[in-house]
């Protein structure tokens, strides 16, 4: 079942008391777990945010949108791994199946939410770049603006080296560049073969990106006939029972906030194949 509506407050009232009446198809308990999972959005003038408690307090005039969909509620992964707590920012283990941050249907599996979780709401939690939903690896976190806005002028001016392990259709090159335009836009995708599966017909190779578009190694490594295995988007001929080979292994900047050259890797246990 998915359902997806907006509508404003007109009496006020408890929250789970208006869905109940809202939503009668839904049972109560489907509708707290949906609120919990993040499928509730409330806003009330410049106050915006997921509301999540059953027994709030609604005002006339607040505007909610509830996005309902069991087949994302009902959806699992691993768990996220902290691996390494710098204070000002912190260093994450994405596991394939969960998103990097919400979106209107519910923020349940997401690693924005569980850190947040992690941390009980104690600690504020900033995203400060994306990886696939299918994807794997290193993720940084930001727990202040100020880091916030350090850490994300660096990944704007191109300043943290990100380093990924994928596993591609055929045998490439030892190492090569790919320059074709995305979106309209000039990327570079430099890369480097680790190793060849001759019986397989694949290889496995590093990638440095240079540029960030969206989704720009699957695509890239697809338009040249490579594509990623497990590719769910992309390319063809590159089923993959273990889902996308594709991971986040490695990443390098100088920190502004601990004047310090920082290296993270992905330990060899998370890594894939």
């Amino acid at each position: 079942m998915k359902i997806s509506k907006k509508f404003v407050v007109t009496a006020p009232g408890l929250a789970i008391d208006l869905l109940v009446t809202k939503f009668p198809e839904l049972s109560k308990a489907r509708l707290k777990d949906a609120m919990t999972k993040g499928a509730l959005l409330w806003r009330r003038g410049k106050q915006n945010k997921r509301l999540r408690r059953a027994q709030t307090d609604l005002q006339a005039g607040d505007a909610l949108e509830f996005h309902y969909d069991d087949e994302l509620l009902s959806r699992s992964c691993d768990a996220a791994v902290l691996l390494q707590d710098e204070r000002h920012y912190s260093l994450w283990f994405k596991p394939a199946g969960m998103l990097s941050q919400g979106n209107e249907w519910g923020d349940h599996l997401s690693l924005l939410r569980f850190a947040e979780q992690h941390w009980q709401n104690k600690r504020p939690v900033f995203l400060l770049h994306r990886l696939d939903r299918e994807a794997s690896g290193l993720v940084l976190l930001a727990h202040n603006k100020a880091a916030a806005a350090a850490l994300g002028q660096l990944i704007q001016q191109q300043q943290i080296n990100k380093t990924y392990h994928i596993q591609v259709k055929g045998l490439v090159a030892e190492q090569g560049k790919i320059e074709l335009p995305l979106d309209g836009k000039a990327c570079l995708t430099r890369y480097q073969r680790l190793a060849i599966y001759e019986q397989a017909q694949q290889s496995l190779v590093e990638v440095d990106l240079v540029t960030g578009r969206k989704h720009q190694i699957r695509r890239h490594f697809a338009a040249v006939g490579h594509p990623v295995m497990g590719d769910p988007a992309y390319g063809s001929g590159n089923k993959n029972q273990q889902g996308l080979m594709l991971q986040a292994v490695r990443l390098s900047f100088r920190c502004p906030l601990l004047k310090k050259l920082q290296l993270f890797e992905l330990p060899a246990q998370l890594r894939q194949g």
